[in-house]
């Protein structure tokens, strides 16, 4: 390992991040700070303490990133192969959610009125920023005087960041030769189509370049169709990004516009897709994205989830599904938030059917394409896993036929994916039982609010279900109750954050946030955005002490 390289390329990824910041630093000015529909339509004086907190992370980030610069100056010139360039991934990461943090913590945002954030829930937005998963510990957007709009700026700005990728930024820029592939593939991770793409650097400008393209008509889109311009930049780069970091309480329901979801939904489909795919449409052959299997199946899964959804639903007569047009409006939105990691709201979906809230729950599991900026498992994990299952099946009746692995009718590395597909399955399962675990053992009852309130509140909610003359109901039924809502509750968190959606079910469901978990559980909420949004190896990696040996 070439540490003074490490230090250098990642004081380096320092100064980026705190430059960065300098963009929030306009929204503190009365003139721009405005939202769409608001009753006061923006603040009248400049947010001095966020202007403060802001130059105050900016200089931080600074300072720190020269110091490392300074350190490893004596490596410029040497060759950076691929376990430096999986060190830079996994520690930018890491960076990012640290420096990410400064400006929450620093204008003392508050979680509710009269409280500020802590440091570590500081980390939990700004890690759910960069891994584009959109949960939030943040009661009350819509007070300045909690979140003044330039640290709401920040915010959403870190979604912009995080949506390619820091490191895929940096590859852009810094180009970083032959090394540049497995930061890419570290940072977007997946089978790719990159071998019919230019070399990495060039590669990594494309996508900046599509991501910022998309960006931009997803704003003035926005604008045309009614939002202020900081809710319009706001909401294009939580849109993009996958992320899902809204101004409002009420995430994009709050507007309870038809256009907007439609114009939303079109774009978050985008954002799922494949962006070497989208790239090869555009400039190679259009018919390209209609040809690949993956996309093919990933709408294949909006549609018919979609309409079965719509169809049980409306059956059960949930509140979303009064008519056809609006069951098609919110389900369809719902669909496409949850399997591109996005994670908007506009229905509070905790209340439908147990179907609606089953298959939201298991969608969560699936993700958006590779190379695109949702997170998830991915669609083409899926495809490959489940043609590897056929394959396995059909050897136990045939054992002497030898079908290679296929995809869109082309063999892939067969021997490579039969291990790796299963092996990433079983990891990721592995992570989401064992943080399961941690969570139900560990996290207080008193986050589902078990008090004599909550006491009296489920005992009123339980005795109007039981028929007249059924006995009182006991302390120990309100227990078990609390106890079942914990089980479900802490998968939906663990599933949601793992797999960088945001919103769950139950207490963090897209009417609710994180506010009420421990400490630890946000921590243990960081850790699992992060090994989400970055390539799972890549991350562990960091772990293994023979992985940070000079030689």
């Amino acid at each position: 390992m070439n540490y003074r390289l490490l230090c250098r390329l990642l004081g380096i990824v320092c100064v980026l991040i705190g430059g960065s910041m300098l963009f929030s630093l306009p929204w503190a000015l009365p003139g721009l700070a405005n939202r769409t529909g608001a009753d006061t339509p923006g603040i009248e004086t400049i947010e001095w303490d966020g202007v403060a907190a802001l130059l105050g992370s900016v200089a931080v980030s600074v300072l720190f990133g020269v110091m490392l610069i300074r350190t490893g100056r004596s490596s410029k010139g040497a060759p950076l192969f691929q376990k430096e360039a999986m060190a830079v991934v996994g520690l930018s990461w890491v960076l990012a959610t640290v420096l990410g943090a400064l400006p929450f913590w620093f204008s003392r945002t508050q979680i509710r009125p009269g409280e500020p954030v802590t440091f570590i829930e500081s980390m939990f937005e700004a890690q759910s920023g960069f891994s584009t998963t959109g949960a939030t510990v943040l009661t009350n957007l819509e007070n300045p005087d909690m979140v003044p709009y330039c640290i709401l700026f920040w915010r959403s700005s870190t979604h912009f960041l995080g949506g390619l990728g820091i490191v895929v930024l940096f590859v852009a820029i810094l180009g970083q030769g032959s090394a540049g592939k497995a930061m890419m593939r570290a940072e977007m991770p997946g089978p790719t189509k990159e071998g019919s793409m230019p070399r990495m650097q060039a590669t990594a400008w494309s996508f900046a370049g599509i991501y910022l393209g998309l960006n931009m008509i997803l704003i003035i889109i926005y604008r045309i169709e009614g939002m202020s311009l900081f809710d319009a930049v706001c909401h294009g780069f939580g849109t993009m990004a996958t992320g899902g970091f809204s101004t409002w309480n009420a995430s994009l329901g709050h507007f309870d516009s038809a256009i907007i979801d439609y114009t939303t939904i079109v774009f978050m489909i985008l954002a799922g897709t494949n962006f070497t795919l989208l790239y090869l449409s555009v400039f190679v052959s259009p018919n390209r994205l209609f040809r690949d299997t993956e996309w093919r199946f990933y709408l294949g899964i909006i549609g018919v989830l979609s309409a079965l959804i719509i169809f049980f639903g409306m059956r059960s007569h949930d509140a979303s599904f009064e008519t056809l047009s609006s069951s098609l409006r919110f389900s369809l939105f719902q669909v496409v938030s949850v399997i591109t990691t996005t994670g908007y709201g506009t229905a509070d979906f905790d209340h439908w059917n147990n179907f609606g809230r089953g298959s939201l729950l298991l969608l969560m599991f699936v993700g958006g394409c590779a190379g695109s900026t949702g997170g998830g498992l991915k669609v083409i994990r899926h495809v490959l896993f489940f043609k590897i299952l056929l394959l396995e099946v059909e050897r136990v009746h045939h054992p002497r036929v030898v079908r290679p692995l296929t995809l869109g009718g082309s063999p892939t590395e067969d021997q490579e994916l039969r291990k790796s597909i299963p092996i990433y399955f079983c990891l990721i399962l592995g992570i989401f039982i064992a943080s399961w675990l941690v969570l139900i053992t560990f996290e207080p009852s008193s986050t589902w609010g078990v008090d004599s309130n909550r006491i009296a509140t489920v005992a009123e909610a339980l005795d109007e279900s039981n028929p007249p003359g059924d006995p009182e109901v006991t302390p120990q039924e309100i227990k078990q109750h609390t106890l079942d809502e914990k089980l479900l509750d802490c998968a939906s968190a663990v599933a949601a954050t793992l797999n960088n959606i945001g919103p769950g079910l139950g207490v963090t469901g897209p009417t609710k946030n994180y506010a009420g978990f421990s400490q630890g559980g946000k921590l243990l909420f960081v850790w699992l955005m992060m090994l989400g949004r970055v390539e799972v190896f890549s991350v562990l990696v960091l772990l293994m002490p023979s992985f940070w040996r000079r030689f």
